[in-house]
């Protein structure tokens, strides 16, 4: 369904992303961080409907349709390298620190950091372009409020 999209993602000299196709890219994301623990629970899925609702205008229900699409998108990408590695070299370095903020709210959501989380948010952050120290300053901000 998105081989097209994996495809062009994952090129040599990737292009720049359409709105939607970065929509679905950076939802896909989040739906990997959610489902890094083995776990993907409905405090997850709410978390990452809002973050979909919010960041792009959508009603519930759009929202729902897009993280659908995000789900399967999630289980036919390439290993987390090559997909992050992608979407940094199409979307412009400021939406990837809201990116890394919403991973991080995804991670907070169900009120545990587990170990696999930990680790993607490690690996995930600075393939975006963001350092260790602006990924930790996201994270308190989510945790503060």
């Amino acid at each position: 369904m998105f081989a097209d999209l994996l495809r062009r993602m994952t090129a040599p000299a990737p292009t720049p992303l359409s709105d939607g196709d970065a929509r679905r890219a950076l939802g896909a994301l989040l739906v990997r961080i959610a489902r890094s623990d083995g776990t993907y629970d409905a405090s997850e899925i709410a978390r990452i409907d809002k973050t979909l609702s919010t960041r792009y205008g959508l009603s519930p229900t759009d929202a729902a349709a897009l993280r659908a699409d995000c789900e399967i998108l999630e289980s036919e990408a390439p290993d987390t390298v090559r997909f992050t590695r992608a979407i940094k070299d199409a979307v412009p370095y400021e939406e990837r620190a809201a990116v890394v903020q919403a991973l991080w709210e995804i991670v907070l959501a169900d009120g545990v950091r587990e170990a696999e989380e930990n680790a993607l948010m490690r690996m995930v952050a600075p393939m975006l372009g963001l350092t260790d120290q602006e990924s930790h300053a996201l994270r308190r901000a989510v945790e503060q409020g």
